[in-house]
């Protein structure tokens, strides 16, 4: 048979003992990312060039580069000029650099998308700067940003499983270590993909549910 169904069986709780460091990894690098891609938006939308223009090279570089090297240089390369981090830290700090990028151009966009007479509104009441960030504009933003978001933390599952490249014991990484030992990569193989495919279902339920909630807000 082509698909091992009994050895898919056996297999799921070894494989699932990797779930904490797929979610793990994409969940903590999506909150960390967001962080950066925030500071990362108001940078790349200021007039002052110093804060501008390093925003955009680091914007198209990490949006250039693919994950797979990122990962690779920091946890084969660093190691030629005397810096060893762990396979789990190289993970959280590639997905984390990389994810601001694509966030930052989201949230610069959902910040655009903002009726300027909020920000006119705002000033005519006296308010200072960040308080009219922080306050009108920021939760307007997020609202339009919610769907690209969600879209975001999708594929940050699904590439997780570049972490097992550099030995993260992720749920691919354990699919295939079985697969290797059972001679039988296809049957592990189409385990780990229902897996994803569930991860993403209950993903996409999840953002449903906050743009029902932001929307009625």
């Amino acid at each position: 048979m082509i698909i091992d169904f009994s050895l898919i069986l056996k297999s799921i709780p070894y494989v699932l003992t990797g779930l904490p460091y797929t979610l793990g990894i994409s969940v903590l690098s999506f909150i960390i990312g967001n962080f950066f891609a925030i500071l990362l938006a108001f940078m790349r939308m200021s007039q002052k060039p110093w804060l501008k223009y390093p925003a955009r090279i680091y914007i198209s570089l990490m949006r250039g580069v693919p994950m797979l090297v990122v990962l690779f240089i920091l946890y084969f390369g660093l190691p030629y000029v005397g810096i060893q981090l762990p396979a789990l830290l190289c993970a959280l700090i590639g997905f984390s650099t990389v994810s601001a990028a694509y966030m930052a151009e989201i949230f610069r966009s959902s910040i655009s998308a903002v009726d300027k007479g909020q920000w006119e509104a705002a000033r005519s009441l006296g308010l200072p700067q960040k308080p009219i960030i922080r306050h009108i504009i920021l939760p307007q933003a997020l609202r339009i940003a919610v769907a690209p978001l969600g879209n975001v933390i999708i594929d940050m599952v699904k590439s997780s499983s570049l972490a097992a490249m550099i030995t993260v014991p992720d749920i691919f990484q354990n699919a295939k270590i079985i697969g290797g030992r059972e001679y039988d990569y296809m049957s592990m193989y189409i385990l780990i993909a229902f897996i994803y495919w569930v991860l993403s279902f209950i993903l996409e339920l999840l953002q449903g549910q906050v743009e029902k909630r932001l929307t009625v807000y």
